[in-house]
């Protein structure tokens, strides 16, 4: 029988990074919490170790053979988890009764839709996974809204910023006095190349992050500086904020997670060592704090810290985010699905590195831009991107 005074936790996305650091945090406090459900894609060995570990109330299999898979071996050595699959599984989770707490890491598109509907069923929602704002912000701010869900951001750019906000909602950032968001970014491993140096960068030295350990998806992002423009574009709906209000500064010590500027001229920033379990156990523990086992910032040993602006000619992924916001209906959701049509087939190494911009630059002009209504319509225009990225791939961009 579960202890009914824990709070019950799903994570989506529990073999990435940012699930197993939640996993350690949630570890560090089994007074608090307890695991509810774990879901991944179609790791297997990795979810049988986890659920041996945590013993949720239930498992969740993307692909059914790798449920079917994890099932046996669960039964094997006498686990009593259930296991399900499928993305209706998925959002079953989400808003299962029982659960208080949804951490939704699961990278890409995937994760649009359990993350819907744990905002329906007025669940915390623990924000790591950048496409569902990047996609439907207008849809998802709606749902958050609408069913009474506590919306936490996880990317450490945003919860830095979510740290030093004013704390009521703002209708508008001058109702609280702010003037900016200053999203700092590290560059990423590519931040002192030149052009015709960036044109033969393999995908072993794109994998290389300077300060984060992360998944393939997501760094090869800030390789190309795309994660810093999706992250403008999760700031404008998480914060309301316009275009003109969101600054991307490069700092390649990623101590200054992110800022926010008022008009006073104060700059209030959020400073700490480059690990996520940080903004982790801010969003399990809020309001209150909880120790994370991030060991204490030492400044004395950093001695300094640097900013530049980021160079939009070597790295026009961020200037496209920004056409994006800016273009506004479904642009974003094309700009997403190209991307992550682009950064596939870079991993596979189909096609180079400098094709990735050139990839969703063709994709955003060649799709028509509608007003956002559906979910179903955001749905269908991801589609039709993935499918004209593809094709476009391999007529004109295959190495």
């Amino acid at each position: 029988m579960r202890d009914t005074k824990l709070q019950q936790v799903t994570i989506l996305g529990a073999t990435g990074t940012i699930g197993l650091n939640t996993l350690d945090v949630i570890s560090q406090h089994a007074e608090r919490f307890a695991v509810f459900a774990l879901t991944a894609n179609n790791n297997v060995k990795g979810m049988l170790a986890l659920c041996a570990k945590h013993a949720p109330q239930y498992a969740v299999m993307l692909q059914e053979v790798s449920a079917i898979a994890l099932n046996e071996q669960l039964k094997a050595i006498g686990s009593t988890t259930v296991v399900l699959h499928g993305e209706a599984a998925l959002c079953e989770v989400s808003a299962h009764e029982q659960v208080d707490i949804v951490m939704a890491a699961i990278v890409g598109a995937a994760g649009l839709h359990p993350a819907m509907a744990a905002a329906h069923a007025g669940k915390r929602i623990l924000l790591a996974n950048k496409e569902t704002l990047v996609m439907a912000g207008s849809l998802f701010m709606d749902a958050v809204k609408n069913g009474g869900a506590t919306l936490l951001p996880i990317d450490s750019e945003h919860n830095a910023i979510f740290q030093v906000m004013p704390p009521q909602h703002l209708q508008h950032l001058a109702d609280g006095g702010v003037r900016k968001i200053i999203i700092t970014a590290s560059g990423g491993p590519f931040r002192k190349c030149t052009e015709a140096e960036l044109a033969n960068v393999t995908l072993e030295q794109a994998l290389k992050h300077p300060n984060w350990v992360m998944g393939a998806k997501i760094t090869i992002d800030s390789a190309s500086l795309m994660n810093k423009g999706l992250e403008v574009i999760e700031a404008h709906w998480l914060f309301n904020a316009k275009p003109s209000q969101i600054e991307v500064v490069v700092h390649p010590q990623s101590i200054i997670h992110s800022m926010v500027e008022y008009i006073d001229g104060s700059i209030l920033a959020q400073l700490g060592n480059p690990d996520m379990r940080t903004p982790i156990a801010y969003g399990l523990g809020y309001p209150n704090r909880l120790a994370s086992g991030v060991a204490s910032l030492n400044l004395l040993e950093i001695a300094k810290l640097e900013f530049e602006a980021p160079d939009i000619k070597r790295f026009p992924c961020l200037q496209l985010a920004y056409d994006a916001l800016k273009a506004g209906g479904t642009a974003a959701t094309i700009v997403n699905a190209a991307n992550e049509i682009a950064v596939e087939l870079f991993l596979h190494k189909k096609i180079s590195f400098n094709n990735i911009a050139s990839l969703i630059s063709s994709t955003l002009q060649a799709q028509k831009i509608e007003l956002v209504s559906t979910l179903e319509q955001l749905v269908s225009v991801d589609e039709e991107a993935r499918a004209f990225a593809r094709g476009y791939a391999t007529k004109h961009l295959t190495c």
